[in-house]
């Protein structure tokens, strides 16, 4: 076995050439710069069946070993899930060390995580990679030792690394499992305010922080490059006439996101799930726009966020030329769908270019599961009253001569339901045929 460099930014890339790709190679190549390599090469390979020893067959093995030599590669990137087992004969055969997709990834999700939440998601997903690759760098302890004076508990080594492995990752499940409680208790009470949740989703760098900063006035970590931001940002937007969200800010997908970081962030991606719109931000200047968003689907799909309603905005049309943004003429001016809100919405967060298009295809959007209501509140009930302050938008209010209030307000199916069981509103609601009697109590 080799001696791993206490250094491996200079990197050798190994790609997939599928059908001629090239969005991918720099997608790839990308993801590696974001990681902090440097590029020292690229070697490119058909796609054809993974061999079982070193996924690319010995020729090509071959051929990378030799790549490694001529440029001094410190690491080999895989842009490929690769086996624990072919990932320990490829090291063996070229000398270096090799990491694939997953690894990578997980590598620069660990540099961007900031947060206590984020810093255990990404402990977590490493630490179930790990678990499977532990005999790389043990193999000279499989097996235990014998003799007189030598004879231990009968536990090898790498038995007790796994335990250890083990024994952690239930700790940082555990501790994910508190956050996730927390989680569920901040969206309760914010599902009793009435407010809705809106999260931002959408592919990497296709500017979803910027459109939050740009709508918010955040001031979150926005920059071109790949997983800029990792741990999610929640912050209230205003919509006008009273309304109001709440925008959440997600990580971006990719192609091929590992399993276990989705596992690992469930937590996080809860926020889509329960969110009442998705906002997909898609990067309108992207040659493979329409693979993204169908990436961007299948990720909503794991996740169980499919069926929630969506709004798609085409983001970056600043940078689109006089003739592609002419073929999008009809995006700009907003796509609805029959009987729906608006469907997609062509913007640019940078240049502010359509903001005032988003807000409105949101709040249409949340506005139709609004229903209006007309009720008459008692002066004995003060805290219906305060509810429906918190909870709705409230229209109007006007005071009766009897101490009495006439409060019109707008109010989504959920809360309404809610007020019903718990303080009775539906006792209050003003019949459709009495409009005129809030009119004859106008002071």
């Amino acid at each position: 076995m080799f001696d791993r460099p206490a250094t491996g930014e200079r990197a050798l890339l190994v790609h997939v050439d599928e059908r001629g790709e090239g969005s991918m190679v720099e997608e790839f190549r990308d993801l590696a710069m974001s990681a902090g390599a440097r590029i020292a090469g690229i070697v490119r390979y058909p796609e054809r069946s993974p061999d079982s020893k070193f996924f690319v067959g010995a020729g090509k093995a071959d051929a990378i070993r030799g790549a490694v030599e001529a440029c001094a590669a410190e690491v080999v990137l895989f842009d490929q899930p690769l086996s624990p087992g072919q990932e320990r004969n490829l090291e063996r055969h070229v000398s270096c060390r090799v990491l694939d997709r997953r690894a990578l990834i997980l590598d620069i999700f660990a540099q961007r995580a900031s947060t206590f939440e984020g810093k255990l998601q990404v402990e977590l997903a490493q630490l179930e990679h790990l678990s499977t690759r532990l005999v790389r760098g043990w193999t000279h302890l499989e097996r235990q030792k014998g003799g007189i004076g030598l004879r231990g508990p009968g536990e090898t080594q790498l038995e007790t690394d796994r335990r250890l492995v083990d024994k952690r990752i239930r700790a940082v499940r555990d501790r994910l499992e508190h956050v996730r409680t927390r989680r569920r208790l901040s969206r309760r009470a914010r599902s009793r305010s009435g407010t809705p949740v809106v999260a931002l989703v959408g592919y990497t760098n296709a500017g979803k922080s910027t459109l939050f900063n740009r709508l918010t006035g955040a001031g979150v970590l926005a920059e071109d490059r790949l997983f800029a931001t990792l741990d999610p940002t929640l912050r209230r937007l205003e919509l006008g006439g009273g309304d109001s969200v709440v925008l959440a800010d997600t990580v971006g997908f990719i192609r091929q996101l590992p399993h276990d970081l989705v596992a690992a962030f469930r937590a996080t991606l809860e926020e889509t799930r329960e969110a009442q719109l998705l906002v997909h931000v898609v990067d309108a200047t992207a040659p493979d726009r329409n693979e993204r968003i169908r990436d961007v689907h299948d990720v909503l799909q794991a996740i169980g966020a499919a069926e929630v309603p969506r709004l798609e905005v085409f983001n970056k049309c600043d940078e689109l030329s006089p003739e592609r943004f002419g073929a999008w003429s009809g995006v700009s001016r907003m796509e609805s769908a029959p009987g729906a809100g608006p469907a997609r919405v062509l913007a640019s967060a940078r240049t502010g270019i359509g903001m005032d298009r988003v807000v409105e295809a949101i709040q249409t959007h949340v506005g139709r599961s609004r229903v209006t209501c007309v009720a008459r509140i008692p002066p004995a009930e003060g805290r219906l009253r305060a509810a429906i302050h918190a909870c709705t938008n409230v229209v109007e209010e006007v005071g009766a001569p009897d101490g009495a209030s006439w409060m019109t307000f707008r109010i989504d199916p959920t809360t309404l339901a809610r007020l019903n069981l718990e303080m009775r509103l539906e006792d209050f609601l003003a019949a459709p045929d009495r409009g005129n009697s809030r009119e004859a109590a106008r002071p």
